[in-house]
């Protein structure tokens, strides 16, 4: 059960009293309050709303218990409450005056009544058990005041008094403490109030914006606001948020909502659905409440006096009756009301029902069991009897036809009625708009004549097929046509002007769709698997969906205002397809043509000057494109490997890849607005005619029948390429390098696995080259390289790869030593690099008397050696160097004196016979020496060193203790598969290197 307790301070103690108070308390609920449902929620929601807010409580099991008076000091009252299964709280108006709220009436007003204070109690509770033990403790400071423990347990009330008690100790008496029954709860100190004082803050919210607050609440979070304090409950109580009384499912008594209904009683709605005795409860809400508008009954039995009662009931507009039984099952049930204007009896069991109401507008009789409905409603206009099975079709012909005014008929799922009846409606109800005859196998429409119709919905109708159509085509007005689940409707022609949205899903028969209106905006076909033909025209329809019709072969278009068309997976569409969408195909405002997975198409060709979007992904029978497409922007060819011809003249690309073509031979392309063109993997593209003056970036990757005309005509028509990649084309020379001559804005060449012999054509034409890659070149000799560090070629060369080549030694060396501009050198796999001894280079490069790092000084330079080594050499711009698997380098030598003040990444992974490393290169941050099998020295003086891999190195704890010791700020190393490291040596990696934060490693215990 909930224990409710409730404190009242006086002036002077209130604020710190309920600081201290929401601590203990907290304390003391906190194991018990998580385990709380909200089930349990939901029934505390139930009492409250029982009457406990609004009420007096009229029986109850406890005791008020006084403290001893203070001198002036506001007294402790204090009420312990039980809970009683009888015990009866009522929510009507009692001889208290109803600004006491029941809390105000549960404590004893002490000398400070007057003071505003006191009308915001402070409420705690807690769950109790049948037997309650509660401390009752007087003001904070007094030492002598009495403090009263109470046991409540059996209804016997037990009084102990203590002396001297003091705030800060309180003991709960109670068994929820784990069956002990004393628990004792420290109280915070009074030093930590200041804490507490920024946690709690007290609202003293204005009656305004109060009822701002509360009329977004429901009516059980009202009931709970209401038990807070005073004001709340006044607000809460406002009729304002009474209007409509909603006690949908709620277990209300008869003697509560008699109460409720006495406390509003201008209410003007109510929801009593699902509520118990809700016939006791409708005859009070129609008897009682004189502006009662709307009304919601059901899930109960309504006895006829109720629909009688009703008549009293002259404000009710609205009634609504759901799942219900009406009457004794044996009589006609008359619904008489003057001025009822919407009425809805759904899902109700009924034998016979009538319905006179000469206002009535709106009648939903859905899914009830009459068998007979005989209506006086002459100014209905709207009629659901949908699902009624057990109305015959002469019962349904007879309450149609005497509603005159009738604009909208459901009629869905109703198996008895036929094509009489419809036959009925033109004469007797000539406003007629909407119809719902869905679900209903005997009607097949022959002979009927509906003209003002504007919806028309004859889903799964059986007895519908194309002589139907006849019977729809009268229908000049109608605007909504479903025929979904029509498995006999074989075709359809309809030629309705203000027809605007179509559907036809699952027609299994349909074969054929010929359709003209000029209003016609959307049209839904899907799984109509026999559909051959499809003839549209229109001047609204904008966007069209056919997906999935695999046996569409032939589309007529003539959609003026046609933009977006999708088409995949329509297997059997022919090349014909394209006349439909280009010029004079009856389509002049197409941007987006989808035709993913057309296996049916082979040669593709389109002239449209408004297509924007074209897509064709999957394919694959198509071997010749043709687009000539002025504002083309965006072309998707993936998976369309057989296409050997493409020619794109004109369109507005800004990009496109013909990557995925393998088989592409044939190539024109004429846009001017393209700045990205990849070829990669046309394997057998011998013929290319690129005609894009704003091209910037050109990628023909293993083009390998490309040739130097070809080439040559290229840089030609696009003069302002940046980037060119070349790699894997061997049928490049001399003669297509040379016109790289043109390419003035060429910053990026990549010749990798080419057969060049000679740079010369390079070093001539691309004088603003930055990045030149050249791997795997290996027809290139050792003096191809020379330009670039004795004649001074490409002064802009930033970045150059040799990997995988052929060059020697020496000739590296010299590469190394006065390419000072470089800042990205890849010498991977290069078999004839020996060592990187940038300690003893060449008489041009160093002078004898400068001490070298394998001199005994070389780590202890001082600042006027660094100074003379600095004016010795220039200042290398080298960043990145990646010596990856040079099998055969033995030694790495980087002194101070090879000025590599720049270099922040050195990768020599996979140097199967390194040996010995020693570098001092104060910017270097990141140094990967992974798989380095032989590695046995290793000398570091990197102090800004911040990663360090050692994968896989046959090298011992102290040795790389000893190269970490000088990395200050080295944050992660990598020992993985270090044999001579083991788990011990972690200690003294992290004692050699403080800094470190990631160690990876694999070491076992052992």
């Amino acid at each position: 059960m909930l224990f409710w307790r409730c404190l009242c301070f006086g002036e002077k103690e209130e604020e710190k009293v309920e600081v201290k108070e929401d601590n203990v308390m907290s304390k003391a609920s906190s194991d018990e309050g998580e385990l709380k449902s909200e089930d349990m929620e939901e029934d505390e929601a139930e009492s409250m709303m029982s009457g406990f807010p609004f009420g007096n409580v009229q029986d109850f099991d406890g005791s008020m218990v006084h403290s001893s008076d203070d001198g002036g000091h506001g007294s402790l009252r204090i009420l312990s409450i039980r809970s009683n299964p009888n015990m009866s709280l009522g929510l009507g108006l009692s001889s208290v005056a109803s600004s006491s709220s029941s809390l105000g009436a549960m404590v004893v007003r002490g000398e400070s009544d007057g003071n505003p204070l006191n009308k915001r109690p402070k409420v705690n509770r807690f769950p109790m058990q049948n037997k309650e033990s509660f401390v009752v403790f007087g003001d904070r400071d007094s030492p002598h005041s009495a403090t009263t423990i109470t046991d409540a347990e059996d209804g016997n009330l037990t009084d102990r008094r203590f002396d001297n008690f003091s705030f800060k100790d309180i003991t709960l008496l109670s068994p929820m403490f784990g069956g002990s029954r004393e628990h004792h709860i420290n109280a915070v100190d009074e030093s930590d109030d200041q804490g507490f004082e920024d946690f709690i803050t007290r609202m003293d919210l204005t009656d305004d914006l109060l009822h701002m607050v509360f009329s977004f609440l429901k009516h059980v979070d009202l009931f709970r606001a209401a038990m807070v304090c005073r004001q709340w409950r006044s607000a809460s109580a406002h009729e304002d948020f009474w209007r409509y009384l909603n006690f949908e499912n709620r277990n209300i008594s008869l003697e509560q909502f008699v109460g409720i209904c006495q406390r509003y009683p201008n209410a003007t709605g109510v929801n009593i659905c699902g509520a118990p005795a809700v016939h006791n409860l409708a005859m009070v809400a129609v008897s009682s409440l004189r502006n009662l508008d709307t009304l919601t009954v059901g899930k109960g039995q309504l006895a006829e006096p109720f629909f009688q009662a009703l008549t009293e009931c002259s404000a009710l507009r609205n009634l609504t009756i759901i799942d219900g039984s009406l009457g004794n099952g044996i009589q006609e049930i008359p619904i008489y009301h003057d001025r009822l204007k919407h009425l809805q009896i759904v899902k109700c069991r009924v034998l016979r029902i009538c319905v006179r109401c000469p206002q009535l507008e709106t009648l939903s009789l859905k899914r009830s069991t009459m068998a007979h409905a005989a209506l006086n409603c002459p100014l209905l206009i709207d009629l659901d009897i949908a699902s009624c099975h057990k109305l015959s079709d002469a019962a349904i012909r007879s309450a149609v036809i005497s509603c005159p005014l009738l604009e909208s008929l459901d009629m869905s799922n109703c198996s008895c009625v036929t094509d009489e009846t419809l036959r009925e409606l033109e004469p007797h109800c000539a406003n007629l708009h909407i119809l719902n005859a869905s679900y209903c196998p005997n009607i097949s429409l022959e002979s009927v004549r509906l003209p003002t119709l504007t919806v028309l919905k004859l889903h799964s109708c059986e007895g519908i097929t194309s002589a139907s159509m006849a019977s729809i085509s009268h229908s000049h007005m109608l605007e909504v046509l479903e025929l979904d689940n029509c498995n006999l409707l074989a075709s359809i022609t309809l030629d309705l002007g203000r027809l605007q949205n179509i559907r036809l899903v699952h027609c299994r028969k349909f074969t054929d769709l010929n359709l003209r209106s000029i209003m016609l905006t959307s049209i839904t076909v899907s799984n109509c698997p026999a559909l051959q033909r499809i003839s549209l025209a229109s001047n609204m329809l904008q966007k069209l969906v056919l997906q999935k019709q695999e046996s569409l072969t032939t589309l007529a278009l003539q959609c003026q205002s046609l933009q977006e068309v999708d088409l995949t997976d329509c297997e059997s569409l022919t090349n014909s397809i394209c006349d439909v969408f280009s010029e004079g195909g009856g389509c002049p405002m197409l941007k987006s043509l989808v035709l993913d997975n057309c296996e049916g198409l082979t040669a593709v060709v389109f002239r449209n000057s408004s297509l924007v979007n074209l897509s064709l992904t999957g394919c694959r029978a198509v071997t010749s494109l043709q687009l000539a497409c002025a504002h083309l922007e965006k072309v998707t060819l993936d998976g369309c490997d057989h296409l050997e011809t493409a020619s794109f003249c004109p369109v507005g690309l800004r990009s496109l890849n013909l990557g995925i073509c393998p088989k592409l031979s044939l190539l024109q392309i004429e846009a001017p607005s393209m700045l990205l063109l990849e070829l990669k993997g046309c394997g057998v593209l011998s013929e290319a005619s690129i005609n894009c003056p704003i091209l910037n970036s050109l990628d023909a990757s293993f083009c390998s029948q490309l040739k130097d005309d070809c080439l040559s005509a290229t840089t030609s028509a696009c003069p302002l390429i940046e980037t060119l990649v070349l790699m894997s084309c061997p049928s490049i020379g001399p003669d297509g390098l040379s016109s790289l001559c043109l390419l003035s804005r060429l910053t990026s060449l990549d010749l990798s696995y080419t057969f060049l012999v000679s740079l010369h054509p390079v070093f001539e034409s691309c004088s603003k080259l930055k990045v030149l890659k050249l791997q795997a070149c290996k027809y290139l000799t050792d003096s191809s390289l020379e330009p670039l560090y004795k004649g001074g070629a490409l002064p802009n060369l930033s970045e150059l790869d040799l990997s995988y080549g052929t060059l020697c030694q020496s000739a590296i060396d010299e590469l190394l030593a006065f390419c000072t501009h470089l800042t990205h050198l890849s010498l991977n796999g290069c078999v004839n690099m020996h060592d990187l001894n940038w300690g003893f280079s060449s008489s041009r490069t160093f002078d004898s008397s400068v001490p070298s790092l394998g001199s005994s000084s070389s780590n202890a330079l001082s600042p006027q050696d660094d100074s003379c080594l600095s004016n010795l050499q220039p200042n290398r711009l080298l960043q990145n160097l990646n010596c990856v698997g040079c099998s055969n380098i033995k030694k790495v030598l980087i002194p101070p004196a090879a000025c590599c003040f720049h270099l922040s990444s050195l990768n020599l992974s996979l140097s199967a016979n390194l040996r010995e490393v020693d570098v001092t290169c104060l910017n270097l941050c990141s140094l990967n020496l992974s798989n380095c099998y032989s590695l046995e020295v290793l000398k570091l003086e990197c102090p800004k060193l911040a990663s360090l891999s050692l994968q896989s190195c046959n090298i011992d704890e102290e040795m790389v203790a000893a190269a970490i010791s000088g990395c200050s700020i080295l944050e992660t190393l990598d020992i993985r598969f270090c044999p001579k490291l083991y788990s011990m040596s972690m200690v003294g990696l992290r004692a050699a290197c403080p800094s470190l934060k990631r160690v990876y490693s694999s070491i076992s215990s052992s």
